[in-house]
Formats: C-alpha cells, sequence, structure tokens
C-alpha cells in the first residue's frame, strides 16, 4: 500500500467479531503461516511467544502459526522449525497460546509434512528419505519411491496426533498445509501423483489423502474443533500450475474436503485481486466461498503495493479495493503476511487512519525478533 494515502472507503468492517464453532474472533484480519525456523531443536520459546502477543495485541483476530512439523522423521527440512509433538515442544506452544489468549487473540497452528519438497538428506534427520504420493518432485522427476499404504497410514496417524497435540495446548483449531506441493497437495496435484490405486487417477480420487487426514482429524477432535485447510493452485516451483480449470471442478473439489469435515478454507494467491477464472471478476476466495458457503480467508499481497520479487504489482487497487471485496461477501477473513512482518501494529494503525505511520516490508524483517 502506498502509506501516504488515505483510506476512501471505511475499514471498520475489517475490524467486525466473527464467529465459527466456538471460536470468536475479535477482528476480521489473521496473520497466515510464514516460515521463521526461530524454535531450535523444534521448541518454540519466549522469544515465539512475544512475537505472536504483539500481533495479537494490535489487532490480529487469528494467528496461524509458521508451520509446525508433524512427526514423522521427512516431515521437516530444517531443526529449528518448530515441532507438534514432544513434552518440551507442546510446554512451548501451551505458553505461546496463553500469551496470545491474554490479550485478547485466537490462535491456530499449521501443522505440516514437507513432501518431496524437503530435499534428500536434510537435517533434523538426513538419513530419511524424502516422500511423496508417487516419489516425484515438482518438476516431475522421479526421485524416490511411491508412499505404500503403510506409510500413508502412518502419516495420517502423524497429521491426526498433532491435531490432538494442538488441542491439549489450547490452541483454537488446527491448519492443515494443503498448498504450494507440500505433501498434501502432492496428492492433489496430477503432476505429482500418478498413482492408480485408491489415492490416485481423477480430482476426486486424489483428494482421497486429505479426505482420510480430515476424518481422521475430525474424529479425533470432536465436532467444535475448526480444521482449516490451506489451498493453492500455484506450486513453489510453478507459479502457473491448476489444480483446477474451471468452477465446477473445484466445488467438486471442495465438496469432498467439507464431507471429511473441513470448517475453513485458506485461499493462497499471489495477489487477492486476481479473478480466478474467465468471466469472472471472483478471485480464488470468492468462487471457494461462493461454491461452499464455508468460511474462506483470503491472502496474497494484502497491504503491499508491490511484489519485493517483481517490482509493482499490476492492477492493485489498495485497502479500498480489499474492504469493498469484504462487504461483498465475497470472502469472510483477510491474511495479511509481509505487511505484518514489516509492522506489528499494521492492523491498528489502518483502524486508526495511520496509514503514514506504517513500517514498510522489507526481506530483513523476516529475521526479527520484533
Amino acid at each position: 500500500m502506498n502509506h501516504s494515502q488515505q483510506n476512501t472507503v471505511s475499514t471498520a468492517s475489517l475490524f467486525q467479531p466473527y464467529t465459527i464453532h466456538n471460536l470468536s474472533l475479535q477482528s476480521r484480519i489473521v496473520m497466515p503461516a510464514m516460515a521463521r525456523a526461530f524454535s531450535p531443536n523444534g521448541i518454540p520459546g519466549a522469544d515465539v511467544a512475544a512475537y505472536y502477543r504483539r500481533r495479537a495485541e494490535n489487532g490480529v483476530g487469528l494467528i496461524i502459526t509458521e508451520g509446525a512439523v508433524i512427526d514423522h522423521p521427512s516431515a521437516s527440512s530444517e531443526p529449528r522449525l518448530p515441532h507438534m509433538f514432544g513434552e518440551a515442544a507442546l510446554a512451548g506452544w501451551a505458553e505461546v497460546v496463553r500469551q496470545v489468549h491474554e490479550v485478547g487473540g485466537k490462535i491456530i497452528p499449521q501443522i505440516l509434512h514437507m513432501g518431496m519438497v524437503r530435499p534428500a538428506g536434510s537435517e533434523p534427520h538426513p538419513e530419511a528419505p524424502s516422500i511423496g504420493p508417487s516419489g516425484l518432485d515438482l518438476a516431475g522427476n522421479p526421485v524416490g519411491e511411491p508412499m505404500t499404504e503403510e506409510e500413508i497410514s502412518n502419516v495420517i496417524m502423524a497429521f491426526t496426533d498433532a491435531a490432538m497435540n494442538a488441542k491439549r495446548a489450547g490452541f483454537d483449531g488446527i491448519e492443515l498445509h494443503g498448498a504450494h506441493g507440500f505433501l498434501i497437495d502432492e496428492f492433489f496435484w496430477e503432476h505429482t501423483n500418478k498413482r492408480t490405486d485408491r489415492y490416485g487417477g481423477s480430482l476426486l480420487k486424489r483428494t482421497r489423502f486429505a479426505v482420510e487426514v480430515i476424518q481422521a482429524i475430525r474424529a479425533a477432535v470432536g465436532p467444535d474443533f475448526p480444521i482449516a485447510i490451506r489451498l493453492s493452485q500455484w506450486k513453489m516451483n510453478d507459479y502457473s500450475a491448476k489444480l483446477f480449470d474451471t468452477p465446477e471442478q473445484l466445488e467438486e473439489f471442495l465438496s469432498a474436503l467439507i464431507q471429511a469435515g473441513a470448517d475453513i478454507f485458506h485461499c493462497s494467491t499471489r495477489r487477492f485481486w486476481e479473478p480466478e477464472f474467465a468471466d469472472s471478476p471472483l478471485s480464488l476466495a470468492g468462487w471457494v466461498k461462493k461454491l461452499s458457503g464455508k468460511t474462506t480467508i483470503t491472502v496474497g499481497s494484502v497491504g503491499l503495493d508491490r511484489d519485493p520479487a517483481e517490482g509493482e504489482a499490476a492492477g492493485y487497487e489498495g485497502v479500498d479495493d480489499l474492504v469493498k471485496r469484504l462487504d461483498n461477501q465475497e470472502f469472510d477473513l483477510v491474511a495479511v503476511g509481509r505487511a505484518l512482518l514489516g509492522d506489528p501494529a499494521w492492523a491498528v494503525k489502518i483502524r486508526e487512519g495511520r496509514m503514514s505511520e506504517i513500517q514498510p516490508f522489507t526481506p530483513e524483517s523476516v529475521a526479527t525478533l520484533y
């Protein structure tokens, strides 16, 4: 956002409360998962608690933690990524949750397995082979063996255990990382899922792994514990990748996840305002909300007027456009990533019309503790 430009549309709707199940948010602003790798040996410490607390006390309604790895040897490529298992890590998370709750915020962890995105030989378990549905990397190269049904069952159990650990630590729900070419998304995507068993084939069949993960978690956590899933068309190596080319395909995909027990869809796009399908101005989040009726989060360059990697973000109309779309019920919640890294008080400054005081995002922001 051009910080010298004042909004012409009221931002009040960004600060309306929102409730799903027993989860009541103080605002519609969400902090999405952004990896920082500041948890030595997978254990989040006091600095992590302070980092999330600061955003919650400055008007962010829902914190989604950086990806916390499940208890599987090839889930992670970095020993400083937080764990969602083990007594010490869970004690650290319990303190994070306590501090966010203390200032009126709500918090859910993103839980993940990296799949074939994980480079072979990565710490903390260099001996463990990276796994994926067909042993293919995101470029489609065979670099491993397809997962066996036993491995699939073990990973589903590890996701379920992580969700139960999150609930025990006091979190307000969980988010599954089903985007960007990570393990769940590798099952979704036809380029990385060439299986001919019940986990592969048509788009609907390729949802089966995610469906079984969600079903198992729902059975374990009960009916009122929110389960979100982050989705994307694009992959880490391919911004033009598509899971679905039509609204009909998207609807079939969403229906399977809803029937399994998903409550919230977090729609990862690079630019929240870009149309998803031809002949409609609706974004991916807009289509997901229209087709599913479920709680929908939009994300993608909110609060930025440029992509640091590419310069000016074409077509961006700023917070005014964002608010208009929210008022039109195109989505329910708004995830703000890099802008909240740059300035933990971004939300309260937007609410109070202090745009000129917002600290800009820089790549160095990721490495700060503030």
